[in-house]
Parts: C-alpha cells; sequence; structure tokens
C-alpha cells in the first residue's frame, strides 16, 4: 500500500515574491508612503449652505399672509372634523391664509373618484391658489417635498406621518396637522400659531 497524500491542514497560500520575473516593474515599486499630517495646519471641510433666511432659531421669510400648500389627505381629514380649510387656518395662525394647491394633489382628487367629490369642489374654490407643476408624475408627497426644499417660503398642512417625516428633515419647513377638531402647527415661533395642548 502506498502513502496516502493529503493536504497539510492549515497550509499558507503561496506568495508571489518581490523579485518574482512574472511581475511587471510598475508592480515591483513600493506603495506610495503616507504623508504625516501637520496637526497645526487648518483643516478644511465643506459645511452644507443653508438659506440666510435660517439664520435664527426660526426661518424668518414666513409671514403673513401665510402661503400654505395643501395635501389630499388634510382636506379629507378636514371634511371629517367638519372644519373649514381657510377659516381654521385663520383660526390657527391669527392672520390672513393662502391655502395653495398644486397640479398633483388635484389629480389625486381626481383619481380618488366620486367618493371625494365634496373635497375636490373644496379644493377648486377660489379662495386656493392653483400651483403650476412642470415634472413628470403625478405623486403629490415628492411634488411638495420638492416644492418646499426649493423655496422656504410655505407650511404643509398634512396629516401624512411619512410625509411629516420628509419634512421634518428639511429646516425652517412648518408643519399644519389637525388635532383635537382644530388645526395645529408644529416648529412655529410661539408668537404665531395656535397653543399646543
Amino acid at each position: 500500500m502506498g502513502k496516502h497524500k493529503s493536504k497539510k491542514y492549515a497550509a499558507m497560500k503561496r506568495m508571489i515574491g518581490p523579485k518574482d520575473n512574472r511581475l511587471k516593474e510598475k508592480d515591483r515599486a513600493k506603495g506610495e508612503e503616507k504623508i504625516k499630517k501637520d496637526p497645526s495646519a487648518l483643516k478644511e471641510k465643506e459645511v452644507t449652505k443653508y438659506p440666510s433666511c435660517l439664520f435664527f432659531q426660526y426661518n424668518t421669510q414666513l409671514g403673513p399672509p401665510y402661503n400654505i400648500l395643501v395635501d389630499t389627505n388634510f382636506i379629507n381629514f378636514s371634511i371629517k372634523a367638519k372644519l373649514d380649510v381657510v377659516q381654521s387656518m385663520m383660526d390657527c395662525l391669527y392672520a390672513k391664509c393662502i391655502p395653495c394647491i398644486t397640479d398633483c394633489v388635484m389629480a389625486e382628487l381626481e383619481k380618488l373618484g366620486l367618493k371625494y367629490r365634496v373635497a375636490l369642489r373644496i379644493a377648486k374654490d377660489p379662495r386656493f391658489e392653483r400651483l403650476p407643476c412642470t415634472h413628470k408624475g403625478t405623486y403629490a408627497d415628492d411634488c411638495l417635498v420638492q416644492r418646499v426644499t426649493q423655496h422656504k417660503c410655505y407650511i404643509v398642512a398634512t396629516v401624512d406621518r411619512d410625509l411629516k417625516r420628509r419634512i421634518r428633515k428639511i429646516p425652517g419647513v412648518p408643519i399644519m396637522y389637525i388635532s383635537n377638531h382644530r388645526y395645529n402647527i408644529e416648529r412655529m415661533p410661539d408668537d404665531y400659531g395656535a397653543p399646543r395642548f
């Protein structure tokens, strides 16, 4: 019987030596030595640019008359809570309010059909300002987030949790919502807006 040859346990892989003729000249060069950092040198880092209206704690571009971007579900919940949209906004902010509605929100309301015809009629009220959309698609949440990031002069009225979460990440944009059969607002100075309970 012959000897049985088996691989050695935990055998190391063979590495190519630095003087092997299979290596090319550029591969033989040693790796670049790390440059030592001078601790006294100035450190440069890029800082994200914020608009000048956010110099103070709150957005200074916001002032009466307030432009309020209205979401689809905000109108539906206002109807369920039996609230007049424009009058309740004025009661909340103690100032003139201009509810703005984008083409995407109107398209969303039209898609919902006969069940939401009252909401559609409210949205077509002449007191509502109509904002045209230039982007593709009719997804209202993306449209509102995009508009708010470009222009910080809006308050967003919504009841949608996901949309609220997305808007909270954008600095200087207050959110209006419905609680206890009235409108409330978050991230506004205490001088404006309804008191929170």
